[in-house]
Parts: structure tokens; C-alpha cells; sequence
């Protein structure tokens, strides 16, 4: 048995670079909408059973932590939908240098942060 191997990696002592900080977010916010859209169609599926139900679900999205969880799940979608674009225009082989890689990520947190305000001010306008 080789007895340098490090038996546990502290992740907390590694500084990753910004584009894999993005790259990891990325996966976050698709577990996110994984889960999310679990919950999401539970509500679907009690907002058909009646117009009563209907009305309940539609109330309790729009208000509250309702309205916050809607509007996580739309931010989710607004980041995960521009991260994913950016590993396709990644897998055509553009972007792949360090230094185009840190403006894509750059690029992806500006227009993200853009689209996730914009789903606030929709979500409680």
C-alpha cells in the first residue's frame, strides 16, 4: 500500500480558479431544478384536482416563500440555461485557453446575475 497517498482531502485548502467555480455552479443549479421540479409538479398535479385546489397553489406561489422559491427556481434555470451554453460553445473547442475561459465565465455571471434581477422583478412586480 503506497503510504503517501493522502487519506483526506480538506477541498477547503484548494483555491480553484474562477472558471471551475462556475463549472461547479453550474452542476449545483441542476440539482436544484432536479429537485425543484419534483415539487414543481406536485403542484401541478394538486392544482388539477379542483378549481379550489387550483386557486390554493396559485395562491401559495405568489406569496410568501413561495414567491422566494419561485423565483430560486427561476434563477436556477437563468444560470444553469447560460453555463450550459457556455460548455457547448466549450465543446465546439472555442473558449478552451485559460484566459477565454475566465472572460466566459466572467460573461456568464454578468448575464446570468442580468436574467436572475429581471426574474425578481417579475416574480414580485
Amino acid at each position: 500500500m503506497n503510504q503517501k497517498r493522502p487519506v483526506n482531502l480538506d477541498l477547503s485548502k484548494f483555491s480553484f480558479p474562477f472558471p471551475a467555480l462556475v463549472s461547479i455552479t453550474h452542476r449545483v443549479a441542476g440539482v436544484i431544478l432536479f429537485v425543484g421540479t419534483i415539487f414543481l409538479l406536485c403542484a401541478l398535479d394538486d392544482s388539477l384536482e379542483s378549481a379550489t385546489s387550483f386557486a390554493a397553489i396559485k395562491n401559495s406561489m405568489t406569496t410568501g416563500i413561495g414567491s422566494f422559491i419561485t423565483w430560486g427556481l427561476l434563477s436556477a434555470l437563468a444560470y444553469h440555461f447560460v453555463a450550459g451554453i457556455k460548455h457547448l460553445v466549450m465543446d465546439l473547442g472555442i473558449g478552451e485557453e485559460l484566459k477565454s475561459a475566465q472572460i466566459a465565465a466572467s460573461l456568464v455571471v454578468v448575464i446570468s446575475s442580468v436574467l436572475i434581477v429581471l426574474a425578481g422583478v417579475w416574480v414580485w412586480a
